[in-house]
C-alpha cells in the first residue's frame, strides 16, 4: 500500500487526537496499527474511551461508514450551547417512539442533535420528576455533550456540565429555583 493511499484512508486523523465515534462518544486515537486478519492486512485505528474503560479497533477504511469525525469546531459548540437555551420541543407521540428518536440523536454523533435531547429532557427543580428511562436518556445525552465540550474547550467534564446547566437555566419556562439555591445565573435573569 502506498503512503498516499494510507494517508487518504486515515482522512487526516492522527495518533493522540481526540475524535467522536457516534456509538461511544469522545475517544482518543492511541495508535494506528496493521494487523493480518483472515490473510488480509488491515490498517486499524486503536481508539481508547477512557470513561468507558474500552478500547476499540476500527479499520481506517471504515471510518466514514461508522461516522467517526474530528471534534466539533468552536462555532458548532457555540450553536449546541445556544440550542440548550431554546424552548423544549416535545412531540405528543408515545414515549417509546420518542425514546427511539432520542436514542438515535444521541448515537448520531451530531453535537447539536445531542444538545436538542439534553434541552428536551431537562427538568428544573420546579418541574415534575422524570421517569427512569427519561433520566437515563438525559444523562446519556448530557454525558456525550459534556465530554465533547470538555475535549474541545480543554476543560474538565465537571466544568463542561456547569456550562451546559448555565445555558439550560437561561432557557424559557425553566421556573424559579428555590431561594436557598440562588445562583448567579438566576440573578442575571432578574436584572
Amino acid at each position: 500500500m502506498t503512503t498516499s493511499k494510507k494517508t487518504t484512508q486515515r482522512q487526516g486523523f492522527k495518533t493522540q487526537e481526540f475524535i467522536v465515534y457516534p456509538a461511544h462518544g469522545v475517544g482518543q486515537i492511541l495508535a494506528i496499527e496493521e494487523q493480518e486478519i483472515a490473510g488480509a492486512k488491515l490498517e486499524l485505528f486503536v481508539i481508547n474511551f477512557i470513561k468507558d474503560k474500552m478500547t476499540l479497533r476500527v479499520p481506517t477504511a471504515k471510518i466514514a461508514s461508522v461516522g467517526m469525525r474530528k471534534l466539533a469546531e468552536g462555532p458548532i459548540v457555540k450553536r449546541a450551547l445556544e440550542t440548550l437555551k431554546g424552548r423544549a420541543r416535545v412531540k405528543r407521540t408515545m414515549w417509546s417512539r420518542r425514546a427511539q428518536e432520542y436514542e438515535a440523536k444521541i448515537n448520531s454523533g451530531d453535537i447539536v442533535a445531542i444538545a436538542e435531547v439534553v434541552r428536551d429532557l431537562f427538568r428544573s427543580d420546579s418541574q415534575p420528576e422524570q421517569s427512569y428511562s427519561e433520566r437515563q436518556l438525559y444523562e446519556a445525552a448530557l454525558d456525550r455533550l459534556s465530554r465533547e465540550i470538555a475535549a474541545v474547550q480543554r476543560v474538565t467534564e465537571t466544568e463542561a456540565v456547569k456550562e451546559i446547566e448555565a445555558a439550560l437555566a437561561k432557557g424559557p419556562r425553566r421556573g424559579p429555583k428555590p431561594a436557598d439555591e440562588a445562583e448567579p445565573a438566576v440573578e442575571d435573569e432578574a436584572a
